[in-house]
């Protein structure tokens, strides 16, 4: 192949290749230059991997316009010969042959300069994050996990559905929506009650953004038997805390036939991949992310560091089958603690149907049994209108899993299907029927056990790459006061 023939290669793929004396075009943007007027060394990052690679730039060779134009934050496009290097730190770079300025950057005015950014100043240009070598990593993390979620469902017969994100119900009941509309917001039309007339709005009913694919993927799995949901979903919840974002992705699946047993089996099942896929396949990043995570744990006080590096959490998960005990036991286990006896919870437990907290869980996790723990059978009045109610009318067949460092990781429980059940239970939770007609219909004809659990993607996120903060696994975060980019 001759030099005008050649088209651009990958980063990732010359430092993957090693290959020696190839003539080569790389494109990317600059990290740094360094140099004196005998040598220029350029550090060039594509966003194809974590590592940048060193150009070599002879002032003999490649101009001093060009050469000036070259600052970080700069795009550049270099043929040259790729050699083995003579510094530490790289087995490879490149020999300079001809250097094409792509896009300026003033030194003085481009904002990240190489030097330490808190993630506080970086959210403020979420614009140009993705070229940090943080931001980037996490970033092609959530790229793996999405694309194993996927596969980890096709592998096993599942079928995934697009539901809706535009809907005129409430999965969960709490009211906290975004509402749809195309009506005048200074001058809606009203009926004769002198409310809002949603009769004249696009869809001829009051329309929200959905807060979860889960009736809708039960619809599906009454039919096709295993399928799944993985979309954005949303809730106006007006909380600002590192936990909360009002736009995110959901992981839904919904299985017919499926007991509660049988659905914390998947749930392990599938926590236990997606974590040990990024362990296989994204062991740069995940390195690199766990050096910052211990690097950050030597700047806080002893008592709020974390016990176990990232990549040890992740295998705590991997290497660890899950321990199963139900919401009654955790009361005991939690009430009659050092923690709780010595005050140390921020939220004390005192009795029977506290709802538990993200300290609770942890203590669970981290303190008590030191395995991920799976909490079953919660009090009804905590939970969801669509969850199986147990024998003992104070119970339902619901299930949570819990992580070192999250808390709550995973919803889910077996499915009401007894329609007198779902009826009743809808009735006292002031929930409308002919809202959901639909939904119970298929209690009607031909209805099944099912389950079906939901994993909040930006939750999975935080696990597996240690960030602190919800608004730094997601390229563009919505929260409130905030819908920038």
């Amino acid at each position: 192949m001759s030099v005008v023939d050649l088209k651009r290669t990958k980063i990732a793929k010359i430092l993957q290749a090693n290959e020696l004396d190839q003539e080569i075009i790389v494109k990317g943007w600059v990290r740094t230059k360094r140099g004196n007027k005998s040598v220029n060394f350029i550090a060039l990052n594509d966003g194809s991997t974590i590592h940048n690679l060193q150009i070599v730039a002879d002032p003999e060779v490649i101009s001093d316009d060009i050469l000036k134009k070259i600052n970080t934050g700069a795009s550049i496009s270099v043929k040259g010969k790729v050699v083995a290097s003579q510094g530490q730190g790289q087995r490879v770079e490149i020999i300079a042959q001809t250097i094409e300025i792509l896009g300026t950057a003033d030194p003085e005015k481009f904002p990240l300069q190489p030097k330490k950014h808190t993630l506080e100043f970086l959210r403020e240009i979420a614009h140009l994050r993705a070229r940090t070598s943080t931001f980037s990593a996490v970033f092609r993390i959530r790229h793996a996990m999405s694309f194993a979620v996927h596969q980890f469902f096709h592998q096993k017969g599942f079928f995934n559905i697009h539901a809706p994100i535009i809907t005129g119900s409430d999965a969960e009941g709490a009211g906290e929506m975004f509402r749809v509309t195309v009506l005048d917001p200074i001058n809606p039309p009203k009926n004769d009650k002198g409310e809002v007339d949603y009769k004249k709005d696009f869809f001829g009913k009051e329309t929200n953004l959905t807060v979860s694919g889960q009736l809708e993927a039960e619809l599906a799995a009454l039919a096709l038997s295993e399928v799944y949901t993985f979309g954005p979903t949303f809730r106006a919840e007006n909380s600002n805390t590192s936990r909360h974002l009002a736009e995110f992705w959901m992981i839904e699946p919904e299985m017919a036939f499926y007991a509660l047993e049988d659905n914390m089996d998947l749930a392990e099942e599938l926590l236990q991949y997606l974590v040990n896929y990024a362990l296989t396949n994204c062991g740069d990043d995940l390195e690199f992310l766990n050096q910052r995570g211990l690097e950050e744990d030597k700047n806080k006080k002893q008592e709020e560091r974390n016990e176990l590096s990232l990549v040890e959490r992740l295998r705590f998960v991997t290497e660890n089958k899950f321990i199963r005990i139900n919401y009654t036991e955790a009361i005991e286990i939690l009430k009659n603690s050092a923690y709780n006896k010595k005050k140390k919870f921020n939220y004390p437990i005192e009795a029977w149907g506290t709802d538990l907290q993200s300290e609770h869980e942890r203590y669970l996790v981290e303190k008590h049994f030191k395995k991920p723990v799976i909490l079953t059978d919660y009090p009804k009045e905590i939970k969801a209108f669509y969850m199986r109610q147990n024998e003992d009318g104070k119970t339902v067949r619901a299930m949570d899993i819990l992580f070192p460092g999250i808390g709550e990781i995973v919803g889910g429980s077996q499915r009401e299907e007894r329609h007198d059940k779902l009826v009743q239970r809808m009735a006292e939770m002031k929930i409308d029927e002919e809202e959901l007609w639909w939904y119970l219909e298929t209690r009607k004809y031909g209805t099944v056990p099912h389950s079906g659990f939901g994993l909040g993607f930006e939750r999975l996120m935080l696990f597996v790459t240690g960030m602190g903060n919800i608004r730094d696994v997601i390229p563009f975060p919505r929260t409130p006061d905030n819908a920038a980019f």
